[in-house]
């Protein structure tokens, strides 16, 4: 008998459901005001149901997560947390890597971040540097430096010359047909008054 290959118990997606997203919270809630005491006004500052939110699963368990806030030439990586009894099992850069290549299919080549100054090399590790004339920073508590990564350029990212099913599709589920133009079957359906 030979033995199966191990399976990957992680996975990386766009959150999708408010069920998802109360988990992305739960994570930061443990990191940032747990671990690090950051105030809740702080933390959950008004820009999450404006962003793209990656979260992380080790099997069915939800241990890390990162935000993405798209801008008109860069994209920033923010609020990145993997639970404390989940470090050290390369957790964040599977989650960073996910985001990197997300973006990449956007069509985003400029990546940015804030890096608390004492994480640096993690960022460095993943491909970002320090920006040249970046400024340091401090808030909750924390020191920071700006970094930015100048990813390749993705050779099957988004446009408009992609069929119009493939633009409506799910948030980096391109590639999986989605549930608006499995609709299309239906035809289109004549307008009734109501009443």
């Amino acid at each position: 008998m030979v033995a199966a290959e191990p399976v990957d118990q992680v996975t990386v997606q766009v959150v999708r459901s408010m069920e998802e997203m109360a988990r992305v919270m739960a994570i930061r809630s443990a990191v940032y005001m747990g671990e690090q005491h950051c105030p809740f006004e702080e933390e959950f500052d008004g820009n999450d149901f404006s962003a793209t939110h990656l979260i992380c699963h080790q099997g069915r368990e939800p241990v890390g997560c990162l935000r993405i806030r798209y801008f008109a030439d860069f994209a920033k990586f923010e609020r990145l947390a993997v639970r404390n009894e989940s470090r050290n099992a390369g957790l964040a850069r599977r989650i960073v890597d996910a985001a990197i290549e997300l973006c990449r299919k956007k069509g985003y080549r400029t990546l940015y971040a804030h890096s608390q100054k004492r994480l640096l090399n993690f960022w460095e590790q993943r491909g970002f540097a320090r920006m040249q004339g970046g400024r340091e920073f401090t808030f909750s508590d924390f020191d920071y430096v700006e970094v930015c990564l100048d990813a390749a350029r993705h050779p099957a990212r988004i446009s408009l010359s992609e069929d119009p099913y493939v633009l409506i599709r799910p948030e980096g589920q391109w590639d999986v047909p989605g549930i608006l133009e499995m609709s299309a079957a239906r035809g289109a359906a004549p307008l009734t008054s109501a009443g």
